[in-house]
């Protein structure tokens, strides 16, 4: 088939590399090739991110910048440490690249309508703007800021991540290579600049890059339709991320593998069910942090929409690459 991708960041561009041996594929990116740039604290899996990159021929290690060892959690006046079980960082603008690297992108296009040529699938990939399907009807998300820092001296020797009021948001500091840092906030409320410019005030250091963008936190649920005609969404244009988290990469992988087995089956029908139901965590996760934001949250009422966080990363731990335990989210949600 002929099959257009709109989009070369990780859901388009892992999607390509699946379909590319079976198809002809060309994806479409709006960035020029030398200023292309991705926006986000590229911060992930270890254990996952070698699956996943295995399929595609990549060997994830190479890209690896930094591998934790505890995340520290700011709880109002106390510091807790959690054990780490392989999150890192690593260089995600390189990842991608070697990912355009074999497949055929045409940079520096700005795509509104369908492209003219006549393809048989045209796939949206287009992360937060998602130009080419219908607008969702009731869209969330929280508007982020990120700064690339070099510490001469770091004021923490591994992650560390502070939560807003009402968990809307939260402040990361995630190490890169060697003493510079993605140090970023973002939060429900648009007060994510204030949080970010009182910790860079507290510990100073050289502001090498300053970048931002809204992340979607709609899930599949509420932003359909994932598919109209022969215009199918991936990715964040279609709300794989991680309500609570704020984490995309992985979960857009997965929708990319989800589409692509689709494809293959030539069964494009089934994709929006797939989708539900693989992601259907994502909804309840939503509805939960919804409720926590808004201040309609009530202990003993939504007793399951707080446990199920737990209970589903706790299955997953080397997946999310972090310790989880019970009490470490009650104190954090108690606490904002």
């Amino acid at each position: 088939m002929k099959i257009a991708v709109i989009g070369g960041g990780v859901s388009g561009s892992y999607l390509a590399q699946l379909l590319k041996d079976n198809h002809e594929v060309v994806v479409y990116e709006r960035q020029e090739r030398d200023k292309f740039f991705p926006i986000c604290a590229w911060a992930t899996s270890l254990y996952e991110m070698r699956q996943l990159t295995r399929k595609i021929g990549l060997n994830f290690d190479d890209y690896v910048y930094y591998v934790g060892k505890r995340m520290y959690v700011q709880v109002k006046d106390e510091v807790m440490a959690i054990k780490l079980k392989g999150l890192c960082t690593f260089d995600k603008l390189r990842f991608i690249m070697d990912m355009h690297r074999d497949a055929k992108v045409n940079y520096g296009t700005k795509i509104t309508t369908l492209p003219n040529d006549d393809y048989d699938i045209v796939v949206e990939a287009t992360g937060f703007n998602r130009i080419i399907l219908p607008k969702i009807k009731k869209d969330y998300f929280i508007p982020t800021v990120e700064y690339k820092v070099k510490f001469r001296d770091p004021p923490f020797d591994d992650f560390y991540i502070k939560p807003i009021n009402k968990l809307s948001g939260y402040l990361w500091y995630f190490p890169l290579d060697g003493d510079v840092y993605h140090v970023g906030a973002g939060d429900y409320y648009k007060n994510h600049e204030k949080y970010l410019n009182e910790f860079l005030h507290e510990h100073k250091g050289e502001i090498i890059m300053k970048i931002g963008r809204p992340v979607r936190i709609t899930p599949p649920h509420l932003s359909k339709p994932i598919i109209n005609g022969n215009i199918v969404g991936v990715g964040e244009c279609i709300g794989t991320v991680f309500p609570i988290l704020g984490e995309g990469i992985i979960p857009s992988i997965h929708c990319a593998k989800i589409l692509y087995e689709n494809i293959e089956n030539e069964n494009l029908v089934k994709y929006q069910e797939d989708v539900m139901k693989y992601f259907n965590i994502f909804y309840k996760l939503f509805t939960f942090i919804q409720k926590k934001f808004s201040g309609k949250f009530n202990l003993l009422r939504d007793v399951g929409l707080l446990i199920s966080p737990i209970i589903y990363m706790k299955r997953r731990e080397k997946r999310f690459g972090i310790e989880v335990r019970l009490r470490d989210w009650l104190k954090i949600v108690r606490s904002y």
